[in-house]
């Protein structure tokens, strides 16, 4: 039975597609001459918006022309941008499980996962044109500011786990200064600095009565349209089975007091190849660990039957409802 889930799951997608096309060539049709008939027989369905949703702990009215219309940009874009939105999904599975206990631990609401998948489209190596680096996109002296190594063999940004418990400690700082999450968001991406001058200047109560630049007017609406189709991708036109999800991979740990001359040597010498232990340890930026300070590092080795997708395998899913069977 439960082989013929997927396969049922996609004959009734056709069949409802197939009778939504019905319908509604029908339906046009019936309003339109033999000119206006289109040619083009796919439709793309504006998905409707909710009257309000609930993000970090905060309710939000959507009922307000501009706050309906703003969310619906988000929204209607992640929907359409069909690449981008299934990358996110598939590799949320390997990385929300580690960043997630962390939000938590550092008393961040876990909805900040989507701020992190905006930011990087979960892509561990993304880099913006002004150098903000990898999941959290912090910039240089951001990075440093909250306790990172940022240097030309060693970069934390890239380090999952050190680089999340910064970016906590940037939205906290921001918490403290605004006591609302959205405001935080906006700040993430427009600074501070600058949301506290344009509350003062535009005498606004919140960030959505804000005038600024367009990206970061979009930043607390991107994070909520993507909860909103990540917290039911199937609704939304995204079908995801179990296996094609991004595999969390489990690693050992290698501690490192020392200099490591040639990590290449070290790589092999752990029985993994020079670019698995790069893809692990994104932060190590050279072909050497240089180690004058004595400093302790752990890198990272992954457990070599992880990293094979077998059918023998029972997929690890980190949410049910990611997934159609």
């Amino acid at each position: 039975m439960k082989l013929l889930k997927p396969a049922l799951y996609a004959v009734a997608g056709i069949l409802v597609s197939a009778a939504a096309i019905v319908m509604m060539t029908a339906a046009v049709s019936s309003r339109k001459t033999d000119e206006q008939k289109p040619v083009v027989m796919a439709f793309s369905a504006v998905p409707d918006v909710p009257q309000q949703i609930s993000i970090a702990g905060e309710e939000y009215d959507l009922t307000r022309y501009d706050m309906r219309e703003r969310f619906d940009r988000e929204l209607t874009s992640f929907c359409y941008s069909h690449n981008l939105t299934l990358q996110i999904i598939k590799r949320a599975n390997r990385y929300f499980p580690i960043v997630e206990p962390i939000l938590k631990q550092e008393g961040v609401p876990a909805d900040f996962l989507y701020l992190m998948a905006i930011e990087s489209s979960l892509n561990q190596l993304a880099l913006s044109p002004v150098k903000a680096a990898s999941f959290w996109q912090l910039m240089p002296a951001t990075a440093r500011e909250y306790g990172l190594e940022v240097n030309d063999s060693i970069d934390e940004r890239y380090h999952i786990e050190k680089a999340t418990r910064a970016a906590c400690r940037y939205m906290k700082k921001a918490y403290s200064k605004y006591g609302n999450w959205m405001a935080v968001a906006a700040s993430y991406n427009g600074g501070q600095g600058r949301i506290t001058r344009e509350l003062a200047r535009q005498k606004a109560d919140d960030v959505f009565s804000l005038w600024p630049t367009e990206e970061t007017t979009r930043y607390p609406f991107r994070m909520m349209a993507l909860k909103t189709i990540m917290e039911a991708p199937y609704r939304y036109g995204f079908v995801v089975k179990s296996a094609q999800l991004y595999k969390p991979i489990r690693t050992t740990s290698v501690t490192i007091k020392t200099t490591i001359p040639d990590l290449v040597a070290f790589a092999a010498k752990h029985g993994i190849s020079y670019r698995e232990l790069k893809d692990f340890n994104p932060w190590l930026r050279g072909r050497s660990l240089p180690n004058k300070s004595g400093r302790t590092y752990e890198l990272k080795i992954p457990v070599r039957e992880d990293m094979i997708y077998s059918a023998k395998q029972k997929p690890v899913v980190y949410r049910k409802e990611w997934v159609v069977d």
